[in-house]
């Protein structure tokens, strides 16, 4: 791998640019460290996990930019961003990846409002009298 693979992960209003090249395993999310921009150390477990899935920690070195949504999806769209560059760097990762729905781009959104309603689908309160 002479050149650093680039692949891309959207979930909701998140979307996540991810850079792959070899090295020590440094990841850095818009130039900070991950245990600082993602505190909880659940979130942190889900951007590694096709790492941990792939049992290629610490060899390569991960640069992401992330723009866009809350923690929750800019976590989830580095997870399918990453796992991607995996799949693009060895197509044998996908058997591993596949089965843990981490190549599967999450299609869920927030639904918009409609008119006549307090919420997308709540309906103002009825009164009969």
């Amino acid at each position: 791998m002479d050149q650093p693979i680039q692949t891309v992960g959207r979930r909701k209003t998140s979307t996540a640019r991810v850079i792959l090249r070899p090295g020590s395993g440094a990841l850095s999310i818009n130039g900070r460290e991950l245990t600082e921009y993602f505190p909880r150390p659940t979130l942190q477990g889900r951007v590694t996990e096709p790492l941990s899935a792939t049992e290629t920690e610490g060899s390569y070195d991960i640069q992401v930019r992330v723009r866009g949504g809350g923690l929750t999806g800019q976590a989830d769209a580095i997870r399918l961003g990453l796992a991607r560059a995996l799949v693009e760097l060895d197509d044998d990762h996908r058997g591993v990846l596949r089965p843990g729905g981490m190549l599967t781009r999450d299609a869920r959104k927030v639904e918009r409002k409609k008119p006549g309603r307090p919420k997308a689908r709540k309906r103002f309160q009825f009164s009969k009298r």
